[in-house]
Parts: C-alpha cells; structure tokens; sequence
C-alpha cells in the first residue's frame, strides 16, 4: 500500500459517523430497498399470473430464474466495472437499467417478452447490489464498518415489506393490478438521475487510480462534516490509527507528491488498471484462494436457500388452500420478521465479529426452514415464517459485511461481484428445483433441502477472514 493510500484510509478510519457518512448510507440504502422491491413483487406477480394467464408452475419458476441468470452475469461484470470506472458510475447505471426495464414489464402481452425483460432488470439488479455494498464499505469507519453494511443490507427488509404491501393491495385488486406493481417498480429509474448527481465516487478508489486530489477533497469533506451521536467525537478509532486526522499542511504535502508521481507514472491522469484475466486470477492466487472458495460456497448455498424459499412461498401458501389475498397476508407478517433480524445482526456483528454471526445467523435459517416445512396450522406457518425471515435476513447482513473486506481495493469490486456472480447460478436453480421437489416430497422435503443448504453455508463461514474492527487492506 502506498503512503497516500494509507493517509486517505487512515483519515477515512479515524473518523466518526458524519453526516455526509448518513447521506451515503440513506442514499445507497433506498436504492437498495427499490431493488428488493423489484425481486419481492416477481413472487407475487409470478402467483397472480398463475391465476390470470394459467401459467404451469414451471412458466412460473422461468420468470424468476431468467431474472436471476441477468443478476448472475449482472454481478461478475458489475464488479469488474466498478473496479476499472468507479463505484458511483456503476452503481447509478444498474439503477437505471433495472428500473426501466421493470416498466417496460408492465406493457406485454405474454411470456416471452416478459422473460426478456426479466433478463434485463435483473442485469441491473444483479451488478448494483455487490457494487453498493463494495462502495458503502470503503467510506465507512473500521470500527463500524460492519454494523453500517448490515444497516445498508437492513433496506432490503424495508423494499420487500414495500413488495409485500403491494402485492396484498395493488396485485390481486384487479385483472391488471400486476401491471400496476410494475409500474411501481420503475421508480429506480428516476432514483438514478438522484444518485449519479447526489454521492461522492469512493476515496479510496479514487486513490488507487492516482487520482489523489480527488480523493484528498471528498475526504476533507467528510472532516468537516457534523457528527452524529453522543460521545461521536470520541477517539475510538484502532490504536494503529491518529486520533485526529492529519494536518491540512500535511495532507496536503502529501497529495502534491503522490500526484507527481502519479502524473509520472500514467501522464496526469488514471493509473492502469489490471485487465480483466488479471483480476479474475488474482482473487484465486494463494493469498485469497481459500477465502474466495469459502465465500463462493456461503453466497451459492444461501442464495439457493433464500431465493427458493421466498420465491415460492406466496405460491405454496395458495397451494395450501388459503386463497391469494390471505397468502399475500401472511406473507406480509412473514415479511416483517426481517427488520429485527438486522437489527440483532447489526448489532451482534461488531461484538461477535463476522464468521460467529454468520455462522449462528445460518444455523437458525435451517431450523427454521425445517420448522416451516412441517408446519399445519396458520399460527405455526406465520411463526415458522417469521423466524426464517429473521435468521435469514440476518445471515444476508452479514454475508454482506464480510464479502468485501476479504480483497483489497483494486479487487474489491471484482472479488464481491463474482462471488455474488457465482451464487446467482443457484438462484436460477433454485425456483425451477422447488417445483420438482414439491412434487417428489411436498413442502417437508423442500424445505429440508433448504436447511441443509444452510447448514453447508454455515460451515463454509468459518474459512473466512475475520476483519472486525481492522482497516481495509488498500492494494
């Protein structure tokens, strides 16, 4: 790591909980909620259209999965791009893919070009949530580095309660009421135009391509900018770090010498960037090759779990015989479970550090998942139900937390986008399995899958690196 590097990580360590920090985290927050909203309402679309176009339950699972194939493809190149542009640029981009395309869904008039368009949103879907995470992480404090990622990853809760109130008022109100939820969910489109003009690129990015008096100006904004919370002034930071940031004299010596030698070495302006085959190894040398399979089998195992249980639920519960209307409710209770889920996770992150709350947050899936799978009576569905969101949710905090702390910066991007990349294989998989193993063993047998999967997930976490309250590493 350079001297620069270390000055602009240092500073950005040292500091406590700003504004500008809330600004970043709200702003990067609520496009994460608008795309949990888009992946929520496809459950319930996928139940309406059932009813109204008489689609087979493998039509229905094609809907979700072709969704999933463009995130799985939308992660691996989301991460590269934001690796050799920026975050910001990415990040902004993906919104306005996804959002478009959820529009345009509202429009057909059947199956194929539905699928199409699900492809599409899920491009966008896919590369903006490995790139947000990747971007809130590198401007937030070492110290709390964890908790803001399961407080970011916390507003997927929020756009999937928003799905759900949807699904129950707006799906089943009429024959068209799925187009409607469409609609609703391009508002990312418009979001986009906000975020592009609205957030600062990452320092530390930027300092990584040479672009050092950029870097130097946005984080001596974030000095200058309030702090939140009583005792926030306090010198928390590691004891590796200042307890105030360095002298503006300093910095600033320090920038003009790094942005000679940057001039020096790429004509003024950004440094090379690895090629792609470049970066793509480079997560598999020695140093990170344990690691990256670890992380590779959580985001599979996890993925295949969540997605093809909360995918399908809506439907299974009209299976079940309750009706769409009351499905769509207790999915709505069902759904709620997820805020204090994040709560407990964002606050267990920090004390038990990553791989203990990952792990416990993995093991409470699959008991829950079992518990879902045998259950009869309605109390016991919506309990079952409950604390599979919460123990879910939580776990998906925290996989979010950890998965960009384990590479440098020059392959964060690339390190977490594949690794999402990779874990999106199982969630095509998984919606297009559950019918057939509905059909071989019933919601027992499905949900048992499941609990294994989480079970394998939570065994994978423990190969992981543990960074609680340590800096990223800047290379």
């Amino acid at each position: 790591m350079s001297e620069t590097n270390r000055t602009v990580s240092g500073r950005l360590d040292a500091l406590p909980f700003t504004r500008k920090h809330l600004r970043v985290l709200s702003g990067s927050g609520l496009g994460w909620a608008l795309d949990a909203m888009d992946v929520g309402l496809i459950s319930f679309i996928i139940a309406a259209l059932t009813q109204h176009w008489g689609l087979t339950k493998g039509e229905g699972g094609l809907i979700a999965s072709v969704g999933f194939l463009g995130m799985a493809i939308g992660a691996s190149l989301g991460g590269l791009l934001a690796d050799r542009i920026g975050r910001r640029q990415v990040f902004a981009l993906t919104l306005l893919i996804y959002g478009l395309a959820t529009g345009a869904s509202a429009l057909v008039g059947g199956l194929a070009l539905l699928l199409i368009f699900r492809f599409l949103v899920g491009l966008g879907l896919g590369a903006e949530l490995p790139v947000a995470s990747t971007y809130v992480s590198e401007f937030a404090p070492a110290r709390i580095r964890g908790r803001i990622i399961v407080i970011l990853e916390a507003f997927w809760a929020v756009g999937w309660t928003a799905s759900a109130i949807i699904g129950y008022f707006v799906v089943p109100a009429s024959e068209n009421g799925w187009r409607w939820a469409f609609v609703i969910g391009a508002v990312p489109a418009v979001y986009a135009l906000v975020v592009r003009l609205g957030l600062p690129e990452s320092p530390r990015w930027l300092a990584s391509r040479g672009r050092i008096a950029e870097a130097e100006k946005i984080v001596a904004d974030f000095e200058a900018s309030p702090a939140l919370g009583a005792g926030a002034q306090t010198a928390t930071q590691p004891a590796a770090q200042p307890a105030t940031p360095p002298e503006p004299a300093a910095a600033a010596a320090v920038t003009e010498a790094a942005d000679a030698q940057s001039g020096a070495q790429a004509g003024g302006g950004d440094r090379p960037v690895q090629p792609v085959r470049n970066r793509l190894a480079a997560i598999w040398a020695p140093e990170y090759r344990t690691r990256t399979a670890a992380i590779w089998a959580v985001w599979f195992c996890v993925n295949f779990a969540y997605y093809g249980a909360f995918i399908w639920i809506p439907s299974i519960l009209v299976d079940a015989g309750f009706g769409l209307v009351r499905s769509f409710g207790f999915t709505l209770l069902i759904t709620l479970a997820q805020l204090p889920g994040y709560a407990v996770a964002a606050w267990l992150i920090e004390r038990w550090g990553r791989r203990l709350t990952l792990s416990v947050f993995l093991v409470g899936s699959a008991a829950s998942a079992v518990a879902f799978g045998t259950a009869e009576t309605e109390g016991a569905i919506i309990a079952a139900g409950m604390a599979l969101s919460f123990f879910n949710l939580g776990a998906w905090g925290a996989l979010y937390a950890v998965t960009p702390e384990i590479y440098p910066t020059s392959l964060r991007g690339t390190g977490a986008g594949w690794a999402a990349g990779f874990g999106r294989i199982a969630s095509i998989a998984a919606p297009l399995l559950v019918p057939v193993m509905l059909a071989a063993g019933g919601a027992g047998l499905t949900f048992t899958v499941f609990a294994v999967f989480f079970l394998v997930a939570a065994a994978a976490a423990w190969a992981l690196v543990e960074f609680r309250g340590k800096a990223l590493d800047e290379d």
